[in-house]
């Protein structure tokens, strides 16, 4: 595919979609203050939406670019598919918006974020990717939306005494859990990808995003692939959003595609030796739940100990928004 490069034109404001007739009311209404002072275009790509998607679209959002995938393409084929349109645009793309449609942007929040790319760090990176403040569904509580990279040790730490508990220690969580990281500009590994800018720099860098991953680690894998290339992934305490799913419980199909794309993410990015251990204390962690009674994570169990399972790709099934947090 052809990818924008560095450009004084418009933000791109890309929202993959499917089945998501329902929330797209609630984003459009939000998104002329989101992006207040920012000229953008909207581009939303729809993975073969059943219900009345696109028809809102049509109605609400007659000047977006409709981009029809034909199928259940996932998140990352959705967000290749919308940038490939911009490649046409005369005056190029500026940064790109990716947005999930249960988001709900609040004044001002683009031209935050996007003013935070770009900047050089102390070490020589540059921001290439900013993320908001995520708000729950309640508009008023802090979603935890900042990772560290995925380790062995990080997967322990996380199996034997809890992601939030073993956040509080750098070497032994993944998730950002201090409340102070999300008061200030704060770098992360990674972040949740409910809402991100990605400046133009960074996308003719990084290249498309992974479409192995359907759905989950997407992100995690784009942030990466970012740092290794010099960029970093921060967040703009000035910029802020509602994310109305980002606390949803998930099937335990997505559970297990959550968890799956965990460990293929850990094996192509190190060795045979550090991937088994990541599978195992993964294993750990869902087994421990399982026994619990929870039965996204006896799937999820189940999946990991199923060689089949563990070597194809994870591939497409119904699914519901992109809204669930690891």
């Amino acid at each position: 595919m052809t990818l924008p490069s560095p450009a004084a034109g418009p933000v791109a404001v890309l929202v993959v979609t499917w089945n998501s007739a329902a929330l797209l009311p609630g984003f459009l209404a939000a998104l002329p203050q989101g992006m207040a002072g920012v000229e953008y275009r909207l581009v939303v790509a729809d993975n073969d939406s059943a219900d009345d998607t696109v028809a809102v679209l049509r109605r609400l959002a007659p000047d977006a670019t409709v981009v029809q995938t034909g199928r259940n393409a996932g998140y990352a084929a959705g967000i290749n598919a919308a940038l490939e349109t911009t490649a046409s645009w005369p005056a190029g793309v500026r940064a790109a918006l990716v947005c999930n449609p249960d988001t709900r942007m609040r004044p001002g929040c683009a031209e935050a974020l996007l003013g935070a790319l770009g900047e050089e760090l102390p070490d020589g990176t540059k921001v290439g990717i900013s993320v908001p403040v995520l708000y729950e569904a309640d508009g008023t509580t802090v979603s935890r939306t900042l990772r560290r990279e995925p380790t062995v040790v990080r997967a322990f730490g996380e199996a034997l005494i809890g992601n939030r508990r073993a956040g509080r220690f750098p070497a032994l969580g993944e998730l950002v859990t201090d409340p102070a990281a999300y008061t200030s500009r704060t770098r992360a590994d990674w972040a949740t990808g409910a809402l991100m800018a990605l400046s133009a720099e960074v996308m003719a860098a990084c290249g498309p995003w992974d479409e192995f991953y359907f759905l989950y680690s997407e992100e995690t894998e784009f942030c990466l692939r970012a740092r290794d290339r010099g960029f970093a992934t921060r967040l703009e305490p000035s910029a802020s959003a509602v994310h109305e799913g980002g606390q949803s419980r998930v099937s335990p199909w997505l559970w297990t595609l959550l968890v799956l794309n965990r460990v293929h993410l850990h094996r192509r990015r190190h060795g045979a030796v550090a991937a088994a251990a990541f599978w195992a204390a993964v294993l750990v962690r869902e087994t421990s739940r399982a026994v619990i009674g929870k039965a996204p994570s006896r799937a999820a169990a189940g999946a990991l100990l199923s060689p089949s399972r563990l070597r194809r790709p994870p591939g497409p099934a119904p699914t519901a928004p992109r809204s669930a947090t690891s």
